[in-house]
């Protein structure tokens, strides 16, 4: 496979995650623009495990949807994610980066109209790697911005950015509930975790807890999916399970919550009264 190594030009950037992850990043089309970014990418996350000294392949599938062939960058990044659940991009290498062991397929690519292209890229720990995660992301970005036309004219381009999880050896994550609480904004309660993550890779909160408020209502909650990341606590909220195209029931404070929330092949029980 050619091997392209990722370019160390600092283009940082400060994006919302919408991590249900999540983690595509996209960049919507405008009104009054031709062409642009018109790329659609499948999976929007990759989390994957391989031991020291060898040699993972993944795949990415990048479908074209534009009229005219599309023209693409392809390069790797570093990234944070904030407090407030959005992203830092970074182009620089971070203190503890992966990215040197990271293999992309080509920088640049053409992409016909309508079609898809499987774009290949590896990753090799190096032999002796400690257990740890990898983790950096995958941005594609459109070389061709377009026009917006209005009272100024000025480019506009757009870009995904996937996120890859490697988990290296045994690493895993060790995830417990640090605290329970109600963070009220905008009038509006919600019933939040706060989840430590004391392994050495990312975990997420998965499952179903059956909720009971001040009413008597019932219903079914889920944790948002999140990342928790080694080292860190993050808040994730419970959120009422609804089917689609019905209204969010209004949750009446005070809550109860009972059942198990999950992690891989673990689970933590929660048995708790939320209470603004």
């Amino acid at each position: 496979m050619p091997i392209a190594r990722p370019e160390s030009m600092p283009r940082p950037s400060h994006l919302l995650l919408g991590w249900a992850c999540a983690v595509g990043l996209l960049s919507a089309p405008l009104p009054g623009q031709a062409q642009g970014f018109a790329a659609y990418i499948t999976p929007p996350r990759f989390e994957v495990k391989v031991s020291p000294g060898q040699s993972l392949r993944q795949v990415l599938e990048i479908q074209h949807a534009g009229q005219q062939k599309g023209n693409y960058r392809i390069y790797t990044s570093d990234w944070t994610l904030n407090a407030d659940n959005s992203v830092n991009f970074t182009d620089e290498l971070a203190a503890d980066s992966c990215r040197p062991w990271v293999a992309i397929e080509r920088r640049e690519l053409v992409i016909e109209p309508a079609a898809r292209y499987r774009y290949r890229f590896e990753i090799t720990p190096p032999p002796g790697t400690p257990a740890r995660e990898c983790r950096f992301a995958l941005m594609v970005e459109g070389l061709e911005p377009a026009l917006v036309q209005g009272s100024l004219n000025f480019p506009v381009g757009g870009r995904i950015g996937v996120i890859v999880y490697v988990a290296i050896g045994d690493a895993a994550p060790q995830l417990e509930i640090a605290s329970t609480r109600v963070v009220t904004a905008g009038g509006k309660a919600t019933a939040v975790v706060d989840v430590r993550n004391l392994g050495n890779a990312h975990g997420r909160l998965e499952g179903f807890v059956n909720g009971t408020d001040a009413t008597g209502a019932r219903f079914e909650m889920a944790p948002s999916d999140l990342p928790i990341l080694p080292g860190e606590t993050r808040a994730v909220t419970l959120i009422p399970v609804v089917e689609d195209g019905q209204p969010a029931p209004e949750v009446r404070f005070p809550l109860v919550v009972k059942g198990k929330l999950e992690w891989g092949k673990n689970s933590v029980p929660l048995d708790t009264r939320f209470a603004p």
